[in-house]
């Protein structure tokens, strides 16, 4: 493995980076008292409205803690109640649910069921992200009652209620929309207080709020892009907990330190490198193959994540029923990876690889540059600000060759069904089996999912260069800290305090 030969140049390139990162007060303390929590993360949302900005730091940060929706994922990724209380299934199509009693948005609006017709019905209208075409299943929503509300589906789908815990299931008041990328009006537990771009968001405790008040009445979520000086802000008491480790290798130094706990485990996060599939050369599969079989990934884990991730050789994560080890799929060949490449008659490739300026994607594709070399394929690494510019230019405008980017969005293999997608994969059997899959049996779900998983693998339809862990770090007083990241959202509402206090 080359891991020796990247140190220099990813030294010289995360100083380039984050020097402005560093400059911008990224530790300084944040005002705190025995009520107030602070969370440090290391990506930013650009705003407040996730219907039309696609990315996870808005859910992130707002999904069950300020919008919720009818149903959620508790800490086991079970499917359990929110805003309904209870929902019945008739024929696989048709959807009942009794929703909670006395429940009123932030704005002081009342939640009924015309609000859930309002809802599910703007996601087809309004919303402009790429999961909104999880709710193209949905046919009619009724209002029965106040209290009650029928959705009914075009056909049976085994994904449409466990897509209802993500953000497109999210409840919106009519009142409450006019503004949404700088006021979210939503019915959880907290609201948001107070926005200060490049450097926090401040939410405080929903005093309306229907169910069991939050243990912190404020929650500063920190952002600071430097890994050392999210590091540093922990140790140095500027925040109470760190979201996800960013810098792996500094994991040691908080479980040396009893003033910290330090959770591990799983994540939806697959690290991937994506190919431009939609224009030349990626078009060709043997290019994409001939790449992939290029990579070192178990390098690139150790470099990017110092071994504490998981090596997976497709768009599935072991938590997932269809699940199957694919890693050895592509095994490290650099010789077989020249023959192939002979075979295209491709000669002196020049690629672009557009990355988010997030340590992992530099330090990724840091090995990716250099494996790549080896095979006679230049690689230019263009770090873009993240999520703005990243957004913007690679996954909206799909201006890339390659990319490095963790999509962390639950079961999100569905997205090489669309060849709209920033990947542009556009393959009619796969799409054919993602239909069957959520239109069968439950048994039938799970072998179409893995004829999707293995076709895609075998196509190289993109890279998956790791599964990336979920390290959460935080002072002792805070409990309740889940170890697995099994949503969108970084859930605040079972965190307490030791001692009840």
């Amino acid at each position: 493995m080359k891991i020796r030969g990247h140190a220099a140049a990813l030294a010289a390139l995360l100083a380039a980076l984050l020097v402005p990162a560093c400059s911008a007060g990224s530790t300084a303390s944040v005002s705190q008292g025995p009520d107030t929590l602070a969370v440090g993360f290391s990506a930013e949302p650009a705003n407040l409205d996730f219907t039309r900005t696609d990315g996870a730091a808005i859910p992130q940060a707002l999904l069950y803690n300020v919008y919720e929706g009818l149903v959620k994922l508790d800490a086991n990724g079970r499917i359990v109640p929110l805003l309904a209380e209870s929902w019945t299934v008739t024929d696989g199509v048709s959807y009942d649910f009794r929703l909670r009693p006395g429940v009123k948005f932030s704005n002081g609006a009342p939640f009924t069921s015309a609000d859930v017709k309002f809802s599910i019905e703007r996601v087809a209208t309004d919303w402009t992200i790429s999961l909104k075409s999880k709710m193209d299943v949905v046919d009619h929503v009724e209002v029965v009652d106040p209290l009650r509300v029928r959705v009914v589906l075009k056909r049976p789908s085994n994904g449409w209620l466990f897509d209802m815990t993500s953000r497109v299931g999210a409840m919106f008041s009519p009142t409450g929309v006019a503004d949404l990328a700088n006021t979210a009006i939503g019915t959880g537990p907290y609201l948001v207080a107070q926005r200060r771009p490049g450097d926090s968001l401040v939410l405080r405790r929903n005093p309306g709020y229907w169910g069991s008040p939050p243990a912190y009445a404020t929650v500063v979520l920190k952002y600071i892009k430097d890994s050392t000086a999210l590091n540093n802000a922990l140790l140095s008491n500027g925040i109470d907990v760190i979201s996800q480790i960013a810098a792996p290798d500094s994991v040691p130094q908080f479980e040396n330190d009893n003033r910290f706990n330090v959770l591990e485990g799983t994540t939806n996060s697959e690290v991937v490198l994506s190919f431009n599939g939609a224009k030349a050369p990626f078009d060709d599969v043997r290019v994409r193959q001939a790449l992939t079989l290029a990579i070192d990934r178990r390098a690139v884990l150790a470099t990017a994540w110092a071994n504490r991730g998981t090596l997976i050789g497709s768009m599935v994560p072991p938590t997932d029923p269809w699940y199957e080890d694919l890693s050895n799929f592509y095994p490290y060949d650099p010789a077989r990876a020249r023959a192939l490449l002979d075979q295209t008659g491709q000669r002196n490739l020049s690629l672009r690889l557009r990355i988010p300026n997030l340590s992992y994607a530099v330090s990724a594709a840091q090995v990716v540059q250099s494996d790549l070399a080896d095979i006679g394929v230049q690689v230019t690494i263009e770090p873009l600000d993240f999520p703005a510019v990243w957004l913007k230019q690679v996954f909206t405008e799909h201006d890339f060759d390659l990319s490095i980017v963790a999509h962390v969005e639950a079961r999100d293999i569905t997205t090489f069904g669309n060849p709209r997608y920033y990947w542009g994969y556009d393959n009619p059997s796969v799409r054919q089996l993602l239909f069957a899959a959520d239109s069968g049996t439950p048994q039938e779900q799970i072998t179409d999912m893995q004829a999707v998983a293995r076709t895609i693998t075998a196509e190289a339809a993109a890279d998956w260069l790791f599964l990336a862990p979920n390290i959460v770090v935080a002072k002792k007083k805070v409990t309740g800290l889940a170890p697995n990241q099994v949503s969108e959202s970084f859930d605040l509402t079972g965190l307490g305090r030791a001692g009840g206090s």
